[in-house]
This record gives structure tokens, C-alpha cells and sequence, in this order.
């Protein structure tokens, strides 16, 4: 693991995050075509975070995506259930 020991991953971000609400719309082609809801919860210069309900999204599967600060296209580099349903991190294309 890189970093000082007992920082978490988030505090070794490389970009500042800057929190930024609102609706993103998803989506992929990938086993079947299908848009998907989310709610944006951060951006940082090269992605964004979003919370959703899908749990058809995978690492490294290429999306369509818009929220209000860009649209475009990504790549899902994680995902994570949490309590309020499961988080995806997204680096633009």
C-alpha cells in the first residue's frame, strides 16, 4: 500500500474533489443497451463520483454519461456498496 501508514485512499488523492450535486445520466451498452439514473456526488478535473442503484456496472466498463458539469464518455474505475446504495468512481475518456 503507498501513502503514510493510517491514511485512507481518499486522503492520497493526486486532484481535488469538489462535491457537486445532481442528476447524472448513464449510459452503456454492455451485456444489453441500457440508461441508468444516478446522483452526482463529486468532480475532480479528470472524473467523478456518482451514487445509484445499478449493480450492473463493473471496472473498467465504458459509459455515456451528463451531469451539469460535462458529458462525454468514461470508464468505471471502482465501485462500492454503501449505506445509501452503491458508489461508482468514473475517469473521463
Amino acid at each position: 500500500m503507498n501513502g503514510a501508514p493510517g491514511l485512507l485512499a481518499s486522503d492520497r488523492r493526486r486532484e481535488i474533489r469538489r462535491p457537486l450535486a445532481g442528476r447524472v445520466t448513464l449510459a452503456f451498452e454492455d451485456p444489453l443497451p441500457r440508461r441508468l439514473e444516478a446522483e452526482l456526488v463529486d468532480v475532480s478535473a479528470s472524473g467523478f463520483r456518482c451514487r445509484h442503484r445499478c449493480g450492473d456496472l463493473r471496472t473498467g466498463q465504458a459509459v455515456r454519461f451528463r451531469h451539469p458539469a460535462a458529458e462525454g464518455e468514461a470508464r468505471v474505475m471502482w465501485t462500492r456498496i454503501v449505506a445509501s446504495g452503491i458508489e461508482s468512481g468514473f475517469l473521463l475518456l
